[in-house]
């Protein structure tokens, strides 16, 4: 395994960070699960309200791989290192899925999306610090809050919406899939106030980007 430097790994970073946010992410080049749907007939407010659902779960997605590649950064063993890495590929299909939705929708990308990657980049950091089972943990708990995000959506988009419909529940599959895995890694379970903390986190992030 090839060894970077403390200047590699920044530029790993800065490059991972800027495709994420202004360039186009390297996903695993899985289709896209709406490719081959038909774009449903919406109304201007559901069209509206479908782009800006679309546009919080696109910046959720930044925030997942700013938080991916932080712990990555941290980690101490290898093989949890592989699995970050691993989960923050499919987490970049998932932006890329979202943007073009939010393309065909005529939206737009949270303007602080740059915000949302460096704050979430530095509390990944942070989980890795403390060590791989409480990262690990940190990891399946914040996996486990998206899913319950993704099941509010797919409760809130227009009905006849099959195609954003089909990229959340693709979403939401994969991040149950990720929380699993990293509890069968050795993830801990987070203490209470530390899981509220997250959940306000979450809401505040939700909420703006739903609007900027």
């Amino acid at each position: 395994m090839r060894s970077y430097t403390p200047i590699d790994k920044l530029l790993i970073n800065l490059d991972q960070a800027i495709r994420t946010v202004l360039g186009k992410p390297l996903g695993t080049e899985r289709p896209g699960p709406a490719d081959d749907l038909p774009e449903p007939a919406l109304s201007p407010e559901e069209t509206t309200e479908s782009a800006r659902l679309m546009r919080v779960n696109h910046s959720g997605e930044v925030c997942a791989q700013a938080l991916y590649q932080g712990q990555a950064l941290t980690a101490r063993l290898n093989e949890v290192r592989t699995h970050m890495e691993r989960a923050a590929a499919e987490e970049n299909d998932h932006l890329i899925w979202c943007e073009t939705r939010i393309r065909e929708l005529g939206g737009t990308k949270s303007l602080l999306n740059p915000a949302w990657y460096a704050g979430s980049f530095a509390i990944g950091a942070l989980a890795g610090i403390a060590g791989d089972k409480w990262s690990l943990g940190f990891l399946a708990e914040t996996e486990h809050q998206v899913v319950a995000h993704l099941d509010r959506h797919l409760r809130r988009l227009p009905e006849q919406d099959s195609k954003s419909r089909a990229i959340l529940a693709q979403m939401k599959e994969d991040e149950g899939r990720h929380a699993t895995t990293a509890l069968q890694a050795g993830g801990a379970a987070l203490p209470w106030p530390i899981r509220q903390a997250m959940k306000l986190a979450s809401r505040v992030m939700t909420e703006t980007a739903y609007r900027i």
